[in-house]
């Protein structure tokens, strides 16, 4: 049988978790902020929820503490900041969410690396970077060693580090 959220979270209390929603049902949304809201304050700062729009609007009105993107809020995000975050402005979309980007999109971003990094770390925002966005539905993962390349030096020294590592380690 499958665990049920609440017992994976209370399995693995000192991990960080991101949650992907697979439907586009806003009920999904308000089932996940029952449980969510549930945790104490210290446990939801360490998780991250991505999906459809329609879960994801419901679970940010419900849960406004839980990070969240939906592919609305990365355009949002994305599109506001190229726009005009060389005036130092960031959108409202681009806080408290995570934000994924494409390794192909990233130079286009006012201040790539440090500067577009620090602002969204000022702003509660984390920052993943995929690999590059070929104008389908997603980017694929970055997975050569010239994608890698383009990563600025100490990008995984990040706080996801353990997660990483532990991943690397279930893969073996």
């Amino acid at each position: 049988m499958m665990p049920t959220l609440a017992q994976v979270l209370s399995t693995f209390p000192d991990r960080r978790f991101l949650i992907n929603v697979k439907s586009r049902d806003s009920s999904e949304g308000e089932k996940l902020a029952a449980v969510l809201n549930g945790l104490p304050p210290a446990r939801r700062a360490g998780i991250i929820v991505y999906g459809g729009d329609e879960p994801i609007d419901v679970l940010g009105r419900l849960a406004p503490d839980i990070k969240t993107a939906s592919r609305k809020s990365l355009k949002e995000c994305l599109f506001g900041y190229i726009g005009y975050g060389w005036t130092g402005l960031l959108p409202d979309a681009c806080r408290h969410r995570i934000m994924l980007v494409p390794i192909n999109i990233a130079s286009w971003l006012w201040g790539w690396p440090d500067r577009f990094l620090n602002r969204m770390q000022d702003a509660g925002t984390e920052v993943f970077v995929l690999g590059p966005y070929r104008g389908g539905d997603f980017s694929t993962g970055i997975d050569d060693a010239a994608q890698l390349a383009r990563l600025p030096q100490d990008y995984a020294a990040g706080l996801w580090t353990n997660e990483i590592e532990t991943i690397g380690n279930l893969m073996k």
